[in-house]
């Protein structure tokens, strides 16, 4: 976090930048920080429904001013550093109550509380022995929201839509593929899932490439460890692997054949967290990733040829 004060001209931050950061928020999700992507993945919540889209919009606007209210530097909010996590919270709020009328300002005080959730995340990688690994506060500030938005608001939960039934590991696995993309943000959709997939190649065909070779993976080891057919196809088994691919391929190591042995190893050990979690009935949303990639990261720093960007 930035230590400057609102009086400094360079800490300003113009109107075009805010607004670029609250689009960019949205692609910084899959650790972008591009405009089509960020469009793309707003296009991908419309398909699925537009209130969920003005959901996310909403989080993450809440999550990008509160964020700059707690002197982060201008640059990561113009970058969407701010928003993303505030975006995700809004997606959960549809998710648990769907879109009724409360739904709005909880996904704007939820993505608001990300922000002093990330300054303590990022407190505790920064100013304690953990420091020396440089780990990243990622998606860990969604979850711990997300998940009180879904305890605090029970009365309000509305039941989720009709999963498609599958009961062909072959038509699962195809399937899987864009839904696993999909329900990062949880989105249960093709359709969705292409949109955003695409976006990632826009951002850089690694990035693309990673994505997809996470989704590939998590789902192979999710029909191995015996995962329910549907859970599969609708992509709830192999959605962290898409996040944990990426970040370890493209974004906190540097590309290099390393990096994507580490990605695809991570992407295994992802697969085997989600199915522990799913086992203990507890919110998982992108813990398995962030939990994976954090221990990852520690592991790299002792291997020399893992090198960080």
């Amino acid at each position: 976090m930035s230590s400057a004060g609102a009086a400094n001209p360079d800490s300003a931050i113009s109107g075009s930048g805010w607004l670029k950061g609250w689009g960019q928020g949205l692609s910084q999700i899959f650790f972008q920080s591009n405009v089509w992507t960020a469009l793309l993945i707003l296009a991908a919540f419309v398909v699925a429904d537009w209130r969920m889209a003005l959901l996310v919009l909403i989080g993450c606007a809440g999550n990008t001013v509160a964020g700059r209210l707690l002197r982060a530097d201008p640059s990561s909010v113009t970058a969407g550093l701010q928003g993303f996590c505030g975006a995700l919270a809004g997606a959960a709020t549809y998710s648990a109550i769907g879109g009724q009328w409360a739904a709005y300002p909880i996904a704007l005080i939820g993505g608001a509380l990300c922000a002093p959730v990330t300054w303590l995340v990022v407190a505790l990688f920064t100013k304690t022995p953990l420091r020396v690994y440089g780990l990243p506060s990622t998606t860990a500030p969604f979850c711990i929201v997300a998940t009180g938005i879904l305890l605090s608001t029970e009365a309000l939960h509305v039941s989720s839509g009709p999963s498609q039934t599958i009961d062909s590991a072959p038509l699962a696995f195809a399937r899987s593929l864009l839904t696993n993309v999909s329900e990062v943000v949880l989105i249960n959709n093709v359709w969705s899932g292409a949109l955003i997939l695409l976006g990632l190649f826009v951002a850089g065909w690694k990035v693309g490439l990673a994505g997809l070779l996470g989704s590939v993976v998590g789902s192979l080891c999710a029909l191995a460890m015996g995962e329910a057919l549907t859970e599969t196809a609708n992509g709830l088994a192999g959605y962290s692997g898409v996040l944990t691919a990426i970040a370890l391929a493209v974004v906190f190591l540097k590309s290099n054949t390393v990096s994507w042995v580490l990605a695809v190893i991570g992407t295994v050990v992802t697969a085997v967290v989600t199915v522990f979690m799913h086992d203990l009935n507890a919110p998982t949303y992108t813990w398995p990733y962030i939990l994976t990639t954090w221990v990852f990261l520690v592991i790299a720093h002792y291997i020399p040829a893992a090198k960080r960007p």
